[in-house]
């Protein structure tokens, strides 16, 4: 059996300790509505913040955090420099700003008012009526910010002309609200802090320029794992191995709660970060020292997008982009195109959001996305709940696109008030979005907007459906699966197939399971979790999977003991609304019991098979499935030994776990025998919309977003237990193996290095299509014989605590060896052979792709990497960037990057070139033993984004590619040798 141990722990959240300028009584965490404080010139700040700081409370970013706005004002840092560059960001003083007589004050309903905004009305410019609403967003930003410096008039005139400069790739700078981290992500981006401020240090400057200046939000979400299963003390026992694992990493993430100004750091087991801000964290609009805006946020994690369906614009951006925005520098983005989905009629009886978001996914997939926004619109909308609307935002990056937004309208509000914002708060939040001509009426005639493009569903067509067997846009309908299961066995090895001879398809491998007699086919389940962010922040599925187990316990029928079945909700709201319903005692009777409150299976942390069941597999080469309510089942991310992964409700996990297999038509097909000797099939468990929708309606309650993030301020006894120092400077432990000072900054000097081609580099490997950021950089697990293991080893760590990659990102040595290091890698250079590893062209030899680089490097010789298309597709994974470049990487050419990679690969000073239309390597008769040479100018100012550049190879072939440095910022970046170096240098200079 898999083994057990814990109840539900307590929530936590440690706010950092930074300088109020109110009381304490009105810095704690209430619900009321704080009226807007009174102004302040910037001297009597400094005066407030210098009479305060002793005071400083640490649960709080020094405001109401259920109110709309964080007084940013409060929390700048006290260095001089800082406050110079804060008087340029939002909240600057209206007689100096170019649109001051377009500031509007918004009246309460009873006197007084809630603060003031810049208007959109008050421009009384036509073209606004026909921008979609995201776009709004980014010109209300626009023009707040304002300042002719950062943000320019011109920028402005670009936005409100969008409908004719959109399609020209024009650059705008953007500077959202907040940012947003987690912690696979976020300890790299506070050692990159600390880093940095020991660069600062180094080069003679103030380190306590390196504060953020906007609020950051960390969530630890990302780090326990499932080792124990199917048991009512799960909760414990998997948190205490959590903190076991991790209690390093976490106390370096308190300390730079503490030692970085304006840092909010959820402790875990609170809750995924996507669902936690979805439900607390997001705003919708800021009050922020009486100035009102809307939220807005970028977040180091691709789902950031769930937010959208609050209404906030908000996406996913590289960890190094997300430090520079937290250290005020403006993202340069290009003006996007907004595609526009109208959404008619309604869902059958029996359909769910999750099979509505896997249809959109694949619609959007297909109609090309990239780069663009999705804008929701029609009478469909109506229909769905804001729950619904997230699970479609949510899946942004597996559609392509930068946001799926959903504009606020009054569903909207009402879940707003369902999660426990104060009926004041909502009310200055749709009457600020009325007034700007932000809000949605579909009661009030609406001027037509305009989209670069558009597209139409009717929700009455959507068909219960999952994703897979690799990627979350290979949908398959119920109805199809067991023939496409069939085709996939017979198909070549590829996205949809595993190339199993006829004569094995039906094999049974038989074994014992803990004395009992158990078996395995080809698509035998042998791991079902209800888990991510997309599903388990809605009520409905998560209701409906719990209304299928009780159906099929009482007709007898049980999940069978060698299915690693697990529940991870991604919040406490979840455990109550389904202790309340009664229906929790069914999900635990089929061993879906709560085993910790975070991502889990869904980012790989589903932990080990049952030795048993692992051998079964192993030893008889069986394509073993797992089914998930996740967002991603790219091949070797959920576990090592399923090779087929299916993305399916959370119904749906529960309904294939209860059959114990993918190769079933459940139309036609029982799903086993209840206790009376009759089949059962899939109808007789499956529950009505109309039943799903009496039990949300009974045991959703506001009470329960309440309680459940009242509690998360009062700590938990672990979290609160760590001991860390109260320095500003971080102490590097040499012998530390998950925090480790990385050499990026080494040697730094104030004068940009400058721009450079690549001269005669090898190929380090070459890829084909779709080549993800887990296989550039896994978070899973640490094989026992890769070049990783072999470092932690020769330190003194036993096997049993490698962890994984994800938790080892603290630790540049560990996250070097681990670059390439997915065990599903396919490399061109090695003639059809899957693995980590890649031949070194001079010698001939075949090595680990690590010391293959490292063999490269220590001769002085460059590398560059040829990738098909969509190259880095997947999580927003910083690390997919920092890798190659400490492995000597100095280019990739592919025939198409995911947005948010080829950003980090800039960031970290790599060079993006993109094939010709039509062309790859293939094409061009590359086989990446080559020599290749990019002929880029010396002098930064002589290039130009997007320009030609020829690459010559020593074979004497030449081919013309375009490089990928979209905007002029981005050209800086490179001329600087990345954007943390661009920024500690503009920094110092300040």
């Amino acid at each position: 059996m898999y083994k057990a141990t814990a109840s539900s722990s307590a929530s936590a959240l440690l706010r950092a300790s930074r300088a109020r300028f109110f009381s304490s009584s009105t810095s704690t965490l209430s619900r009321t509505f704080l009226p807007s404080p009174p102004r302040a010139s910037p001297r009597s700040f400094t005066a407030q913040r210098l009479l305060s700081s002793s005071a400083a409370t640490r649960w709080s970013h020094g405001v109401h955090w259920r109110a709309p706005y964080t007084l940013r004002s409060q929390i700048r840092a006290i260095a001089p420099v800082v406050e110079r560059v804060q008087r340029r960001i939002a909240t600057m003083a209206p007689e100096s700003h170019p649109f001051k007589e377009h500031l509007t004050s918004l009246p309460k309903p009873g006197g007084g008012e809630y603060g003031k905004f810049y208007s959109l009305t008050s421009l009384k410019d036509p073209r606004i009526d026909r921008l979609p609403y995201s776009i709004r967003i980014l010109l209300e930003s626009a023009i707040r910010n304002c300042d002719n410096f950062q943000v320019k008039k011109e920028d402005v005139e670009k936005i409100l002309d969008w409908e004719i400069t959109a399609p020209k790739q024009v650059e705008i700078p953007f500077k959202p609200a907040r940012v947003l981290l987690q912690d696979f992500t976020g300890v790299p981006a506070v050692v990159d802090l600390a880093v940095m401020r020991d660069a600062m240090n180094n080069l003679g400057s103030d380190s306590n320029k390196i504060n953020p200046l906007v609020p950051v939000d960390l969530v630890v979400d990302h780090s326990v794992q499932v080792d124990v299963a199917r048991s009512e003390n799960a909760v414990q026992a998997n948190m205490e191995l959590e903190f076991s694992r991790n209690q390093e990493r976490f106390a370096f993430l308190k300390w730079g709660s503490t030692a970085f100004q304006n840092m909010l750091v959820v402790p875990p087991g609170s809750g995924i970060v996507h669902q936690v801000n979805l439900e607390y964290l997001g705003r919708v609009v800021f009050n922020t020292n009486g100035l009102l805006y809307p939220d807005s946020v970028v977040g180091t994690d691709s789902h950031t997008t769930m937010i959208d369906g609050l209404g906030v614009a908000g996406w996913g951006v590289g960890g190094i982009e997300a430090e520079a925005t937290m250290l005020g520098q403006p993202m340069s983005m290009v003006l996007p195109g907004v595609v526009g989905f109208k959404l008619s009629g309604k869902l059958n009886n029996g359909v769910t959001a999750t099979d509505l978001v896997l249809t959109v996914t694949q619609m959007l997939r297909k109609h090309g996305v990239v780069g663009k926004f999705v804008e929701f619109y029609g009478g469909g909308m109506g229909e769905l709940s804001l729950a619904d609307r997230a699970t479609i935002a949510n899946m942004s990056p597996e559609y392509g696109a930068t946001m799926g937004f959903f504009p606020v309208d009054h569903v909207t509000l009402q879940y707003l008030k369902l999660t426990g914002r104060t009926d004041e708060t909502v009310a200055m939040i749709e009457g600020y979005l009325r007034a700007n001509k932000l809000f949605v009426d579909y009661n009030e005639p609406e001027s037509e907007r305009v989209y670069s493009s558009y597209l139409e569903l009717d929700l009455s067509q959507v068909e219960p459906c999952i994703s897979g067997p690799k990627r979350p846009h290979d949908r398959v309908t119920l109805k199809d699966m067991k023939a496409d299961w069939h085709a996939c066995l017979d198909n070549k090895v590829g996205f949809k197939g595993f190339a199993i001879p006829k004569e094995v398809q039906d094999k049974e491998v038989k074994f014992s399971f803990h004395g009992q007699p158990a078996e395995l086919k080809h698509g035998s389940v042998v791991i079902a979790a209800i888990t991510s962010c997309t599903n388990t922040s809605n009520p409905s599925v998560m209701l409906g999977a719990a209304l299928v187990a009780k159906k099929a316990c009482d007709l007898g029928l049980r999940v069978k003991p060698w299915v690693k079945t697990s529940l991870a909700p991604g919040s406490g709201v979840v455990t109550k609304y389904l202790l309340q319903s009664g229906l929790q005692k069914y999900l635990n009777e089929q061993g879906f019991n709560i085993v910790g409150y975070g991502c889990t299976t869904c980012i790989g942390n589903s932990g080990d098979l049952d030795e048993s069941v692992a051998s079964a597999i192993t030893e008889n080469d069986i394509v073993a499935a797992a089914v998930l309510s996740g967002n991603r089942n790219f091949e070797g991310r959920v576990h090592p030994l399923t090779r087929a992964n299916y993305l399916a409700s959370p119904p749906l996990v529960v309904a294939y776990a209860l059959a114990g297999t993918v190769d079933i038509d459940f139309d036609k097909e029982p799903i086993g025998t209840g206790k009376d000797g009759k089949s059962v099939y899939f109808r007789d468990i499956w529950p009505s919309s109309e039943e799903i929708a009496q039990v949300v309606q009974s045991s959703v309650l506001p009470e329960m977003f309440r309680s459940t993030y009242e509690s998360i301020t009062k700590g938990n006894p672990m979290w609160n237990q760590l001991s860390v120092p109260e320095t500003k400077l971080y102490s590097w432990d040499p012998n530390s193996t998950y925090i480790h000072e990385p050499p990026y900054f080494k040697g730094m000097t104030m004068d940009p290095p400058g721009a450079h081609g690549v001269k005669d580099a090898y190929c380090l490997l070459n890829f084909g299509d779709s080549i993800t950021t887990d296989h550039i950089s896994p978070a899973g697990s640490i094989h026992k014989d890769s070049p990783a293991a072999k470092y932690l080893l020769e330190r003194g760590v036993d096997r049993k605590d490698f962890n994984s990659y994800g938790s080892r990102r603290g630790n540049d040595e560990v996250m070097a060896r681990g670059t390439f290091a997915n065990i599903r890698l396919v490399n061109k250079l090695l003639n059809g052979e899957v693995g980590p590893k890649t031949v070194h062209v001079p010698s001939g030899e075949k090595l680990s792709v690590f010391d293959a680089a490292m063999k490269y490097k220590s001769a002085g010789q460059d590398t560059i990497v040829l990738a098909g298309a969509e190259y880095g597709s997947g999580s927003s994974r910083d690390w997919a960037a920092k890798g190659p470049m400490l492995l000597g990487v100095k280019a990739v050419i592919s025939k198409s990057f995911e947005r948010i990679h080829r950003s980090n690969l800039v960031g970290m000073g790599i060079i993006p070139l993109c094939f010709k239309a039509g062309e790859d390597a293939d094409t061009l008769g590359l086989t990446g033993h080559e020599r290749y040479t990019i002929d880029l100018p010396s002098n930064i100012s002589e290039i130009k984004p997007g320009q030609d550049v020829t690459v010559t190879t020593d074979s004497g072939k030449s081919f013309v590619c375009t490089v990928r440095f979209d905007t002029e910022v981005e050209l800086a970046y490179f001329n600087h040798g990345g954007i943390l170096p661009y920024v500690i240098r503009n920094l110092s200079k300040q």
